[in-house]
């Protein structure tokens, strides 16, 4: 048996005015995605426990099984193992965005689109004037780059800045335990990034400057479960952040890197399709992970979400059904790992709809997956991190 898991990061939405109530899913072209779910089932699930943030480090452990009640440490230490960076007892992993700040305010979580390479310029800047004993930068995936304090604490109340876009950053910035030090590294990144050569020829371009580093998500190194073990099956991931590939790295799966993956709608969905492929006929189990929707969701760009909806069921979904289905028996699971609404720009915890199709898996009376075909259902999972049991069940 082959099983899928295709997971369009953030692809559930509010109802949009301007496309007459319906949501982004509702009015994009995806024949693929109706087909699964006119084959199978459609459901609804609480990726995000009661309480805790809806981000998509806790969705995506829910999504791959475990509970996240009970293994989450933080979203840093996730991304941390996918660098492998090796945590001590007593380190501290932080993400360290670059974001673009202007008269108080955060403009823009992902410092204008930066590039992995220009990103990694200024992490290096920031290392050198900045980094110590204590501290030190890692540069990762565009603006998602990374600190670790070492013997640092976790007692600070951090927010993640996608979540204040168009807002004052003051009100959010760290407070609590070990706070002044976030704050203290944080307004001397501002004098390193301000004259910058890499943000003087962003500006010169009219493009934002990345000229503030933003620390949070903090954690320690978390333990997890082999998937393997667990589901006994084989299995490979596929996506472009950090977050992803580290969590896969420490779930014992292989990591599969694509060139020219950008976690953007630029990115590589030719490359992400072949070589799910190849790793079907290598494995059992294929995880492949899409950013775009949810980058266009942070953006308030709906043309760019539909865009990145149709693409991810043209280019991934309907091609590697096909492909599972034609080395035998298969399933297929869909489902975004959280909403992020167009009108706020931001994540939110409540049930996402899921479409599971394949051998053995019963047909219901849906013909399409989207928000109100999930909510419609009579199928709602309440303890998320356990819908993956019906995929292999």
């Amino acid at each position: 048996m082959k099983y899928l898991l295709i997971v369009p990061d953030g692809m559930a939405d509010d109802p949009v005015p301007e496309l007459g109530g319906r949501t982004p899913l509702m009015a994009a072209a995806t024949p693929h995605l109706d087909a699964i779910a006119a084959e199978g089932m459609v459901g609804r699930v609480h990726t995000i426990p009661e309480g805790m943030p809806p981000g998509s480090d806790v969705a995506a452990l829910s999504i791959m099984g475990y509970d996240p009640a009970r293994v989450y440490t933080g979203r840093a230490p996730l991304e941390a193992a996918s660098q492998g960076i090796a945590l001590g007892p007593d380190d501290v992993a932080f993400r360290c965005n670059l974001i673009t700040v202007a008269d108080g305010r955060v403009m823009d979580h992902s410092g204008g689109e930066i590039s992995s390479e220009e990103a990694a310029e200024l992490i290096e800047a920031i290392q050198e004037r900045l980094g110590s004993d204590r501290v030190r930068f890692y540069p990762g995936v565009s603006y998602r780059n990374l600190m670790v304090w070492h013997g640092g604490t976790t007692g600070m109340e951090t927010t993640p800045p996608h979540d204040i876009l168009g807002q004052a950053m003051e009100p959010h910035l760290p407070r609590g335990e070990g706070a002044s030090l976030l704050l203290q590294l944080m307004r001397e990144s501002r004098e390193v990034l301000a004259d910058h050569p890499v943000n003087r020829k962003r500006e010169a371009e009219g493009q934002s400057p990345a000229n503030l580093i933003w620390l949070w998500g903090q954690g320690r190194a978390p333990r997890l479960e082999s998937f393997p073990r667990l589901r006994g099956v084989s299995g490979a991931v596929i996506s472009a952040v950090d977050l992803i590939r580290g969590l896969a790295r420490l779930a014992e799966l292989n990591v599969v890197l694509v060139p020219g993956a950008t976690g953007r709608l630029d990115t590589d969905w030719a490359g992400k399709r072949d070589a799910a492929r190849l790793s079907l006929a290598e494995v059992d189990f294929v995880m492949v992970h899409l950013e775009a929707p949810d980058e266009c969701g942070h953006k308030g760009d709906l043309a760019g979400k539909i865009r990145a909806i149709e693409w991810t069921d043209r280019e991934i979904i309907g091609p590697l059904w096909e492909a599972a289905r034609s080395m035998g028996s298969a399933r297929m699971l869909v489902l975004p790992d959280h909403y992020t609404p167009l009108s706020l720009r931001t994540h939110v915890g409540k049930p996402v709809p899921f479409a599971l199709a394949g051998e053995g898996i019963p047909r219901d009376a849906a013909q399409r997956m989207d928000e109100a075909t999930g909510e419609a259902s009579p199928v709602c999972v309440g303890e998320g991190w356990r819908l993956i049991e019906r995929l292999f069940a």
